[in-house]
Order: C-alpha cells, then sequence, then structure tokens
C-alpha cells in the first residue's frame, strides 16, 4: 500500500512539473513572438547618418518619364504646406512633431513621370518609396490616385521652416493612423512596377 501511494504521488509531482515546464516555454515562445529583433532600430551616429543622405531621388520603373529630383527640382513644381504633422510609431508614440513641412504630392511626382499604363483600365501598379537602407514603404495606385491617401502623401524637403539635415527628402503619409511605418528617411528612389 505504501509503494503504490508512493508510486501515485510521485506520477502527479511528474505530470505537475510537467504543465509547469510547458507553460514556461509557451512564456518563452510568446515573448519571443512579440517581442521580435527586427522591430529595434539602429541607432546611427550624426556621421553615419549623413552618409545615408540622398541629394536627388531617382523615379523609376514602369515609367514612361524617368526623373532624378533634387530639392531644387521639388521647389519648381507646386509645393504644398502641411501644418501638424506627427510622426507616430507602431507603438503609439510619437517621435517626432513637425508644426510645419513643406512638400510635394507624390501624385504629382508620379504624373510627371506618367505611368506606363496601357489603357484607363490599366491600374495594377504599386509604387516603392525606397532608402538607403533599402527600408521601403509601399502604396498603391488606387491609394495614390482613387482615395484621400493621394492627397495625403508628400515628399517632404522642408520641416519647421528648415531645410532637412538628415534626410534632405522624406516621404510620408499624413492620413495613416500610424504614420512611423511609412515615414520614410533618407529617401533614395520612387519605384513603380506592375502586378503580375
Amino acid at each position: 500500500m505504501k509503494t503504490t501511494n508512493y508510486i501515485l504521488i510521485l506520477l502527479i509531482a511528474l505530470c505537475c512539473s510537467m504543465c509547469n515546464s510547458s507553460k514556461k516555454e509557451e512564456t518563452l515562445s510568446t515573448e519571443k513572438i512579440s517581442h521580435p529583433d527586427n522591430d529595434k532600430h539602429p541607432v546611427l551616429s550624426a556621421a553615419d547618418s549623413l552618409k545615408m543622405v540622398n541629394h536627388q531621388i531617382e523615379v523609376k520603373g514602369d515609367v514612361e518619364f524617368p526623373l532624378q529630383l533634387t530639392v531644387d527640382s521639388l521647389k519648381k513644381m507646386k509645393v504644398i504646406t502641411i501644418d501638424d504633422f506627427k510622426v507616430v510609431c507602431q507603438s503609439g508614440e510619437v517621435k517626432k512633431d513637425n508644426k510645419v513641412c513643406k512638400g510635394v504630392l507624390l501624385k504629382d511626382i508620379l504624373k510627371k513621370a506618367k505611368i506606363k499604363q496601357n489603357g484607363h483600365k490599366d491600374r495594377n501598379f504599386y509604387i516603392v518609396a525606397r532608402a538607403s537602407d533599402n527600408y521601403k514603404a509601399t502604396f498603391s495606385w488606387a491609394e495614390i490616385f482613387n482615395n484621400p491617401t493621394g492627397e495625403n502623401t508628400f515628399i517632404l524637403f522642408e520641416e519647421n521652416g528648415k531645410s532637412i539635415k538628415n534626410g534632405e527628402m522624406i516621404a510620408i503619409c499624413k492620413n495613416d493612423i500610424k504614420t512611423g511605418p511609412r515615414h520614410v528617411y533618407w529617401l533614395k528612389s520612387i519605384e513603380v512596377y506592375k502586378v503580375k
């Protein structure tokens, strides 16, 4: 009888320890999923940041007129002033608060480059704003040309009355809830591709 009780107690203890270890593993795997390393952005020195700056951006891909744009060429286009633009990261934290910015609509740049469409029903394109560090933000043709997003997506060259020093030109989408993911510093190119 004592041996049977002893074995029964050992089995219960073993089951309890197995349950607890699987809960620990589950907690660890949940932590790994909810805090991936790729959410962390490397912190660059001012010198390294300046190395990423592009003084011209290339508009290329499925366009009839590829462009090389500088701040000066943007200033010759229809410049729009944007009031109270906040850069809000995925967590909801405000990373930057601009009282006033100046830039050009991405839509106007794409009209100038002229997307290679085969008729007015040919709308299956996507636009990539690419940075020097290969960070990318994407937009669809419909967002830019058939949606309020088109009136709220800009290439900025001025923030709070000053030229942008660390980014020279920045792509932003003002009507995103979280504006950070499509806030592209060190803008290098605007690329247009047909969906295949």
